[in-house]
């Protein structure tokens, strides 16, 4: 009998992701893209195993578990985020994961660590791997706009996984981008560096490696004028290049 699992992602081609990745185990997945879900949803106590993501637009995967084990409830979670200090991870182990898995991460590593938390206690952290995430290790203006190779590695190898994710993160960029600039024209650098969070894990599962330096970049500097402006020139050459692919037939 397949497990049956409960994930929270409120960023659709996150949620997406790691619902397939899970379903391949094989696993049932329950999504649930808000808190206030999650809570209803896991109430029913029919679940293996939840998967929570740390930060949401109505609170917190670390309050949802801490309000869950305060009506008797002692289902397993693993946390998933895009945050990668150490210091996070620590904290988050400390509210009562078992587990934390930092974003993007690959189909492998997400299973790994669904596949030891249902075994049993998880001794620490788990990180994805750290290829999925350039950080900004190559200058944004210089990246590939599309790393296929990352993407095909996140997904398993599935092109059609690769272009059905990417087809839903090319929808929900748009918005993103105006999310990042109406904050930064507010000043609102919390704001600023939220909506990069959530975006950076998308760029590593898409393989949107210009965006993704250019993401990481701007995190590093959420007030510089330069950063946004090369954020973006990302997010236009994403956007082009997607639309060029699609006029010429390709990938």
């Amino acid at each position: 009998m397949k497990p049956k699992l409960l994930l929270l992602e409120d960023e659709p081609a996150s949620r997406h992701f790691l619902c397939l990745a899970a379903e391949a185990l094989p696993a049932e997945v329950e999504p649930a893209a808000t808190v206030a879900e999650a809570r209803a949803l896991a109430l029913s106590g029919a679940h293996a195993l939840w998967l929570f993501d740390v930060n949401l637009p109505d609170g917190s995967g670390g309050g949802l578990l801490a309000w869950l084990r305060a009506q008797g409830l002692q289902t397993p979670a693993i946390a998933h985020t895009a945050a990668h200090e150490t210091a996070e991870r620590a904290r988050l182990l400390a509210e009562g994961f078992l587990a934390v898995v930092t974003k993007p991460l690959t189909t492998a590593a997400w299973q790994a660590a669904i596949r030891d938390a249902l075994k049993g206690p998880v001794a620490e952290a788990t990180s994805g791997d750290p290829r999925q995430d350039t950080g900004g290790a190559e200058p944004a203006d210089t990246a590939a706009v599309w790393d296929d190779t990352a993407a095909a590695a996140a997904l398993g190898g599935s092109a059609t996984n690769v272009a059905a994710l990417r087809q839903l993160f090319l929808a929900e960029l748009p918005d993103a981008r105006d999310t990042v600039v109406a904050a930064a024209a507010d000043g609102d650098l919390a704001a600023v560096r939220a909506a990069l969070h959530k975006l950076r894990a998308s760029c590593g599962f898409v393989g949107a490696a210009r965006l993704q330096a250019a993401v990481a970049a701007l995190q590093g500097d959420p007030a510089g004028d330069t950063a946004l402006q090369r954020f973006l020139s990302a997010v236009a050459k994403t956007l082009e290049a997607a639309a060029a692919a699609d006029d010429g037939g390709g990938g």
